[in-house]
C-alpha cells in the first residue's frame, strides 16, 4: 500500500471514502417527527396515543436490541465491548460503539427492520390500533438514521468499515 502523503483521513490501512454529514436542520425534522405524529395518532386514531406512545418507545428499544443482538449472536460476530445502548440522538439503540463492517451493520439493520415490523404487526391481534401503529411508528422512527446511512451508502462496497459519531457516519474503505 502507498504512503498517505496528501493528508487523506485514514483508519489504518482504510480511506475515508464517504462522509455522511447529519445537519441540525435533519436532527431538528427527526426531533419533530414523533410528536407530529403523536397529533395525528390523538386525532384519527384515539386520545390514548400519547400514552401509547411513551409505552411503545421502552418496547421497541427493547425489541430492537433482542434482534440485533440475536442476529449477531447467531452470524458469529464479535459484540462484547463493539456494541453498546446509546442514548444520544439520533443513534438511539443498540449501536456499534467501535469501527464496524458495513456488510454486519447493513445485515443487522435489514433483520431489526423486517423483524421488528412483524413483531409490531403481531400486536394488531391483542393491542388496539392506537398502540400497534405507535409501535411501528417507534420502530421506523428509531431506524431512520441507520436507514438513511444504508440508503446512503447502497452502491458503496460492503467491505468497508462505519464509523458513527454524533454529527456524521464515516465510511473507509481499502
Amino acid at each position: 500500500m502507498e504512503p498517505n502523503t496528501k493528508g487523506a483521513a485514514t483508519f489504518y490501512q482504510y480511506k475515508l471514502i464517504k462522509k455522511i454529514n447529519l445537519t441540525t436542520a435533519k436532527l431538528r425534522i427527526y426531533i419533530a417527527l414523533p410528536l407530529l405524529f403523536v397529533v395525528l395518532e390523538t386525532i384519527f386514531l384515539s386520545w390514548w396515543s400519547l400514552l401509547y406512545m411513551i409505552i411503545a418507545a421502552p418496547v421497541v428499544l427493547w425489541i430492537q436490541y433482542v434482534i440485533s443482538r440475536s442476529v449477531l449472536l447467531i452470524t458469529g460476530h464479535p459484540i462484547a465491548k463493539r456494541w453498546k445502548m446509546s442514548l444520544r440522538l439520533p443513534w438511539l439503540g443498540y449501536m456499534p460503539d467501535q469501527y464496524i463492517s458495513y456488510g454486519i451493520f447493513r445485515k443487522v439493520q435489514l433483520h431489526n427492520f423486517w423483524i421488528g415490523l412483524c413483531i409490531a404487526a403481531l400486536f394488531i391481534v391483542w393491542a388496539p390500533p392506537a398502540f400497534t401503529t405507535s409501535l411501528a411508528i417507534c420502530h421506523l422512527w428509531l431506524l431512520l438514521p441507520r436507514l438513511y446511512t444504508l440508503l446512503r451508502l447502497r452502491r458503496d462496497d460492503e467491505g468497508g468499515m462505519l464509523k458513527f459519531n454524533p454529527a456524521d457516519v464515516s465510511y473507509y474503505a481499502q
